[in-house]
């Protein structure tokens, strides 16, 4: 694995310093299609339309596509300023990098990683912004960068396709809106995505960060 020459501290530093070192609009996050006023995407998580909130046109950061060795360069330099994180945390877990569907990733496997994923996932959108900007300071370009700790996001999505689909079976039942809990980038997009495969509803989001929701609806 690369070196790199920013500490995790050093980068935190930044946070203060660099507000808009990286794209909002592609936070999974980040709304897609069902939510174009969103499209930051992140994760990106964005950030909605997410079909991350068109999460992040995924997550739209507005970049010109990248070559798969761009991109995961980018899994590596994340890679690395994961790996110094989990140094300094005295944790323990194996790094994978990889690139998928047109964007880096980096999985991080291993026991006792459940502080690393917070409540609801807080704690991984946090390092995932992190990870971004240790991207950005290193190639001066915004980052698509997908986060997943202990398979948090894998077993997520599947919960979020059930949620999804409960809210289309009143929407239909009833013929009334659902408006269902706040939900990060990455959230929302997985819920849209079922809304945008499904024929009769269609979704939206609204609000503002933290408490921006899904609204899904009879298709007008």
């Amino acid at each position: 694995m690369t070196d790199t020459t920013n500490s995790p501290d050093d980068l935190d530093d930044e946070l203060t310093s660099e507000p808009d070192a990286v794209d909002d609009d592609e936070r999974d996050d980040s709304d897609e299609s069902s939510d174009s006023d969103d499209d930051e995407s992140d994760d990106d998580e964005s950030d909605d339309a997410e079909s991350e909130d068109s999460e992040e046109s995924d997550e739209g950061d507005g970049s010109e596509a990248r070559s798969d060795t761009e991109l995961f360069r980018q899994s590596e330099i994340a890679a690395d300023y994961i790996e110094g994180l989990l140094d300094i945390l005295d944790v323990d877990g194996d790094i994978d990098e990889l690139v998928q569907n047109g964007r880096p990733m980096v999985e991080v496997v291993g026991g006792r990683l459940t502080s690393l994923v917070g409540n609801r996932g807080a704690t991984l959108e946090a390092l995932q912004e992190l990870s971004r900007l240790a991207i950005y300071r290193q190639t001066g370009e915004p980052s698509r960068l997908l986060l997943d700790v202990g398979g948090f996001r894998a077993a997520r999505r599947k919960e979020l396709v059930a949620v999804a689909k409960n809210a289309v079976e009143k929407v239909k039942k009833y013929g009334e809106a659902v408006r269902l809990e706040p939900m990060s980038a990455f959230e929302r997009k997985c819920v849209h995505d079922v809304i945008n495969a499904t024929s009769g509803v269609e979704s939206e989001s609204e609000g503002v960060e933290p408490s921006r929701r899904i609204v899904v609806r009879p298709s007008a």
